[in-house]
């Protein structure tokens, strides 16, 4: 239970008990819960656009969707992504691209990526709101938590390219045994939806296959530049999966 305090607290702004003093070891611990941490956020957020959507106002349920998992990470993801783009797309050397992403000063790739996933998160979501509230509501319940599915692999599978940093716990702790617990978790926050509507679960599932490759490649494109992955990048792989899988859901949901 510390554990996944730890990861509530440090991945989102809730707070159920606040944690001062992490050791290294229930820090980095703390990975395998993850999924459980996007599953409170998923929850939340369902809950906000389920409310909102009884307006039947596609665009503003979209904005509002998108607005509540950046309040409620306090962007911390999307503050990564930023800082990735600026640094993997500079087109400079590694030690270069590894002291831009230190920089806290957004640039103008940082700030094309932020507008490119705004855009797309609230169409995604102003369109599945069309469907039904129930896909609705099931497609941003399960994207958060498919997203930090996809940072435990990341962290699991790739090594970490700097020497020191808080990421460094996080890889040091993060076992083939992680990964494992984290998938076998995952599959049980997202089950409910097969009792719920199969064709629902489905998309789910076809939604963290899609979320998977691409944050393999974004981590394997990351690798070949700098020789390994960051906090950032794991911040990246996080806010890219949750934005594909809201869209290969809203995809899956026509063709099926």
């Amino acid at each position: 239970m510390n554990e996944f305090l730890i990861a509530l607290q440090f991945l989102t702004r809730i707070f159920v008990v606040k944690q001062s003093v992490w050791t290294e070891k229930s820090f980095g611990e703390s990975v395998k819960f993850f999924p459980a941490v996007g599953a409170v956020l998923g929850i939340i957020c369902a809950a906000v656009v389920g409310a909102i959507n009884f307006f039947e106002l596609p665009l503003l349920t979209g904005a509002v969707g998108f607005a509540s998992l950046i309040i409620l990470t306090g962007g911390i993801h999307c503050d990564g992504l930023a800082d990735s783009a600026d640094g993997l797309f500079s087109g400079r050397e590694r030690e270069k691209i590894l002291e831009i992403m230190k920089d806290s000063r957004a640039g103008s790739f940082g700030v094309v990526s932020l507008i490119l996933v705004a855009a797309l998160e609230v169409s995604a979501l102003a369109e599945l709101a069309k469907f039904s509230t129930a896909q609705l509501c099931a497609a941003i319940f399960s994207a958060p938590i498919i997203a930090r599915m996809m940072m435990v692999v990341t962290i699991g599978s790739f090594p970490y390219a700097r020497k020191s940093g808080m990421g460094k716990s996080f890889a040091k702790f993060t076992t083939r045994r992680t990964i494992i617990f984290a998938a076998i978790e995952t599959f049980l926050l997202l089950l409910p939806l097969n009792f719920f509507c199969g064709k629902i679960f489905l998309c789910a599932a076809i939604s963290t296959f899609g979320a998977f490759l691409v944050a393999w490649k974004f981590a394997s494109f990351a690798t070949e530049k700098i020789g390994g992955v960051t906090g950032d990048i794991y911040g990246a792989v996080t806010t890219l999966s949750e934005m594909f899988a809201l869209i290969i859901f809203l995809l899956a949901g026509k063709i099926l």
